[in-house]
């Protein structure tokens, strides 16, 4: 996948678990949880998702790589391949 796809991977699954925020105006280097209010469960359901529709594993110690939708795709893209 290319890096765009991932982050659409990614969108797409947050348009699931928190389909009233407004993912337009996403910035790709803050907090996800803070821009889009997304708690611990929420995140944990995002974690749940990437396992369930694109088989990816994500340790509980690499949690904090998914912090930002930057670092998600960098984290994310080499695991989608």
């Amino acid at each position: 996948m290319t890096t765009e796809e991932v982050r659409n991977v990614v969108l797409d699954i947050i348009s699931d678990i928190a389909p009233d925020e407004d993912l337009g105006t996403i910035k790709d280097e803050l907090s996800l949880r803070e821009q889009l209010d997304l708690d611990s469960m929420d995140f944990l359901d995002i974690v749940m998702e990437l396992r369930k529709r694109h088989k990816v594993e994500v340790p509980a110690e690499d949690y904090p790589k998914l912090a930002t939708m930057a670092s998600c795709v960098s984290y994310l893209t080499p695991k989608m391949q």
